[in-house]
């Protein structure tokens, strides 16, 4: 969940992984969103038992999608849920607790971890919802397996994910190696709040968890290709 380290550097990098798990085991138990005056939020549901994600994708015709060079992501596509977004960063506050999005309606890519496409596991993190109502992720455990979910980077590639499964997690018993930490395949989850509303607290008693991997990219166009959309557009 951390970016390449050089050779040598290993007990460097075992030693950072296990701060920033604990810094995001410790942020799990807070919510994503302020929350809607409620019970339970309407689309949560526990969906899926509570297991290891799959390590690929059955049915799909590309099995070993091209290496992904990493590139900051810009934008997010979950046609499912008509969802078109752009995307912020997120790092570490100084507490050493991940930051979660200023926006409630703009999710944030974790930079710490590896960018979408990347052999590893990309976390997107976006709000359910707020004392306006309905936030980004707020239809997010709507989603089946199957579904597709892009992500444009800045290099102009274009990572496409599939929806392999989707589980709700009591907030003390959140998984964080198993989503954050590598499993060998380009994984990306998307992960909000959910369940029961907890009115004395603020918070929901669960997070939304939406395993997903890479089955195909498209690659960025040539500098020829988009000299000739740029000649095209008047």
């Amino acid at each position: 969940m951390t970016p390449a380290d050089s050779p040598g550097q290993g007990g460097h990098r075992s030693r950072h992984w296990w701060v920033v798990a604990a810094a995001l085991l410790l942020v799990t138990m807070a919510c994503l969103a302020v929350g809607l005056r409620g019970g339970r939020h309407p689309l949560a549901r526990p969906v899926g038992p509570q297991l290891p994600p799959p390590s690929a994708v059955t049915g799909t015709a590309a099995t070993t999608p091209p290496v992904v060079a990493r590139s900051t992501p810009i934008a997010l596509d979950i046609p499912a849920i008509d969802l078109t977004v752009s995307l912020s960063t997120l790092g570490l506050n100084p507490d050493g607790t991940v930051q979660v999005p200023t926006d409630f309606y703009e999710p944030g890519w974790f930079r710490l971890g590896p960018s979408p496409g990347q052999v590893g596991s990309a976390v997107i993190l976006g709000h359910v919802d707020s004392y306006r109502g309905p936030a980004v992720f707020f239809q997010l455990p709507t989603l089946q397996a199957g579904d597709r979910v892009e992500v444009s980077l800045a290099d102009g590639v274009i990572a496409n994910f599939v929806v392999n499964t989707v589980v709700m997690y009591p907030k003390n018993q959140f998984p964080t190696s198993l989503v954050y930490a590598s499993h060998g395949y380009r994984a990306l989850q998307l992960i909000t709040c959910g369940g029961t509303f907890d009115p004395q607290t603020g918070h929901y008693l669960s997070n939304v968890v939406v395993y997903t991997s890479l089955v195909w990219t498209t690659p960025a166009p040539s500098p020829a290709t988009a000299a000739q959309r740029v000649g095209h557009r008047y």
